[in-house]
């Protein structure tokens, strides 16, 4: 078992001796389960980069496929470095949290200028580049640079608490220290990167955040959350507050040659770099026609005459709920100008611009729009 130091049962600071045997057993059960993933096995470190970023609070279901599709088009980081942004941002689309695809070309270009193209082998160097925090940088150290550095992520994080059946709420400073210690205390020196790689697979295939398989977990005669029966209690989180409602609203314009108008959105911010449907956020008491009469006349100059209500949907983001609207517009007067860059899209151009997730399902079901016969509040 893995014993803690201090035998108080109130201590708030457990922290067990290691244990060899933790670690012969986890990598023993990664040896006879092998994931398969396609970037399991590599040594490269741009793949390894690729595939943590890309993993970030998105399933590995998920990742699999855009990560191929990545590689093919972006074989090596020269390659995403040259891109231009918009076609890294089109491949990106879907996976969410757009920051980290800007970040991503971000650093590959600094990589290629400032370092030949070559990743830092250590991980307090590659934690120096943008973007790339603690955890990453202990990941690709580990596993592409056999560097002894251990890793804490999401399902890490819950395999400790579990482990030394920790009762404090986890996103505190001091508490999430204490698990980095932990973390590295742990550590064997050799196969670093397998048993850094062991560990995150056993919280995402065997201790989940619900009904953790204990029956076939290898290492469960060293939890102590098993052993007291607290496994569904730990880790303890935060609660969450409720998510606010914001509303917007969107105008499909069309111009002599049936092409809609798209609109970038800022390079930095919620969605930055992507294209969408003109339009804003509504105000307080503010009606949607209203907001995109407001919207339109400060993006781009323009004046329209807002008709029926074509489509609705709604988009949970980290910190609200969205819930546009889109509105049948005709242009008035003006010509779209002004520091937001716009372009007519034709219908088989639109697979081209990369959207955001609410504007590609307005834009991917016009042709089965209908206008809604009562408003909706």
């Amino acid at each position: 078992m893995l014993i803690p130091s201090d035998n108080s049962a109130d201590s708030r600071n457990v922290q067990p001796v290691p244990d060899p045997a933790f670690s012969v057993a986890l990598l023993n059960w990664y040896d006879q389960n092998p994931a398969q993933m396609p970037w399991r096995g590599s040594r490269d470190p741009y793949c390894i980069w690729l595939s943590e970023v890309m993993l970030q609070q998105t399933r590995v279901a998920t990742v699999e496929s855009y990560y191929r599709r990545f590689l093919e088009r972006f074989p090596a980081v020269e390659a995403l470095a040259a891109a231009p942004m918009d076609d890294v941002l089109k491949l990106w689309e879907g996976l969410g949290y757009y920051a980290r695809a800007r970040n991503l070309h971000r650093l590959a270009r600094q990589i290629v200028n400032d370092h030949a193209g070559r990743f830092p082998a250590s991980a307090k160097a590659l934690q120096q580049l943008p973007g790339i925090g603690r955890y990453t940088a202990a990941a690709i150290a580990s596993i592409a640079f056999d560097q002894t550095v251990a890793v804490l992520d999401g399902n890490v994080i819950r395999v400790l608490s579990r482990l030394i059946d920790l009762p404090e709420e986890i996103s505190q400073m001091r508490v999430e220290q204490q698990l980095w210690t932990l973390a590295e205390s742990l550590l064997p020196a050799e196969r670093p990167g397998d048993y850094n790689q062991a560990l995150m697979d056993l919280g995402r295939t065997i201790c989940t955040p619900r009904e953790p398989d204990c029956r076939h977990c290898p290492v469960q005669s060293f939890c102590q959350a098993f052993a007291q029966g607290t496994q569904s209690l730990r880790p303890v989180k935060k609660q969450k507050s409720p998510l606010p409602n914001v509303r917007a609203a969107a105008a499909i314009l069309r111009d002599a040659k049936d092409r809609i108008l798209l609109v970038q959105r800022p390079a930095e911010g919620l969605l930055g770099g992507l294209w969408a449907l003109p339009g804003g956020r509504c105000e307080a008491e503010e009606t949607y026609t209203d907001c995109l009469h407001r919207s339109l006349k400060q993006m781009l100059g323009i004046e329209i005459r807002v008709a029926e209500e074509m489509a609705a949907t709604e988009q949970t983001f980290t910190h609200f709920r969205l819930r546009l609207r889109a509105f049948a517009c005709e242009l008035l007067a003006g010509t779209p100008t002004g520091e937001t860059r716009s372009a007519w899209a034709a219908a088989e151009e639109l697979p081209r611009y990369s959207l955001g997730k609410a504007d590609r399902k307005i834009v991917d079901g016009m042709e089965q729009w209908q206008p809604r016969l009562f408003e909706e509040p």
